[in-house]
């Protein structure tokens, strides 16, 4: 009897020390595919949560939307059944409009100007904001500035992109661009586009330089015009209902290994991007520049409706930006 019940004893210990354990290990969602920099920044997060809590803490990484595209994602995040997500912009802009904001049309002049735009009051103003809607930001990731592809004609003005079908993602911002250009913007999930692009659902897309090589676009594109017209944030975001559970210095963690990968992914952006545009090049899609400043004539209009619904939030992007109000 005394045997039995040790054994029993020892049972419950170890199912109470695997609990433990697997409260401990937390998952982390994202929509890219493993050879994009926010898998191998992602990856690094985990590593140096590990390496920092000794191993108390894991976090255990899911690429390419398997736990569900970045709407999905956000509302796991909101509920508290998803830990950690790299999202998007236009996602988190569904709860935090302003944040839609970040991607008026060539607002930045360079990603360096955009990131330390985000990086300060701007960017606090969108995490505090985030925080009353169940959500702990843990950095601004770079998404870089997006360029259009497309299978009907090179864009070198706007005039060219009358009439052409673009998918867009989910984001109203990217819509409003779009359509400003009198083109068709066409929602379209991430995970979905390529499909569409090959079967000629829509004539082209818009996305960053590692979007588009990652994804492999180019294998179903003729043309690749380098527009800049719209920077991105990729949100990493933790759950605050999970983050609150965590002690004071596994949150401590958790932050130092985000600020380490932030950096180590926006510099993966950029040092990738020379290479990846040459292979683009190389694989016979036609690459062309465009005349930014008709295309940034020609989106203006864009402005004045998140002007005048987000007014302070908009003086204060624009100005840390270095653009005048009109």
């Amino acid at each position: 009897m005394l045997s039995q019940k040790l054994a029993v004893g020892t049972l419950v210990i170890l199912f109470a020390q695997s609990a433990a354990i697997e409260a401990r290990t937390l998952r982390l969602g994202h929509g890219a595919t493993e050879s994009n920099p926010r898998h191998q920044a992602a990856l690094l997060f985990s590593k140096r949560v590990n390496e920092l809590s000794n191993g108390d803490l894991q976090v255990n990484v899911s690429s390419n939307a398997q736990l569900g595209d970045d709407h999905q994602m956000l509302s796991q995040i909101r509920l508290g059944s998803l830990a950690l997500s790299i999202g998007s912009q236009g996602a988190l802009g569904t709860i935090v409009p302003e944040a839609n904001m970040i991607g008026l049309p060539f607002l930045f002049g360079d990603v360096e100007t955009a990131w330390r735009v985000v990086d300060g009051e701007a960017g606090q103003m969108l995490s505090d904001k985030a925080l009353k809607n169940g959500i702990v930001m843990l950095g601004y990731w770079d998404n870089g500035l997006r360029q259009i592809t497309n299978n009907v004609r090179a864009i070198e003005h706007p005039q060219d992109m009358k009439g052409l079908k673009i998918r867009v993602p989910p984001d109203e911002m990217g819509n409003d661009i779009v359509a400003a250009l009198a083109a068709t913007p066409t929602p379209i999930d991430f995970s979905e586009t390529y499909l569409a692009l090959q079967q000629s659902v829509v004539d082209g897309q818009e996305n960053p330089i590692a979007n588009i090589y990652s994804q492999k676009f180019y294998e179903v594109q003729d043309y690749l015009s380098l527009t800049n017209h719209k920077y991105e944030v990729l949100p990493f975001m933790a759950s605050a209902a999970v983050w609150n559970t965590l002690s004071d210095q596994e949150q401590a963690w958790m932050r130092q290994a985000a600020e380490e990968a932030l950096t180590a992914q926006r510099d993966m952006m950029q040092a990738q991007q020379a290479d990846q545009l040459a292979d683009i090049r190389d694989s016979g899609t036609r690459v062309t520049e465009v005349n930014a400043d008709e295309f940034r004539e020609a989106t203006r209009s864009v402005y004045g409706k998140w002007e005048k619904a987000y007014p302070e939030f908009s003086q204060l992007i624009e100005s840390a930006a270095g653009r005048e109000q009109e």
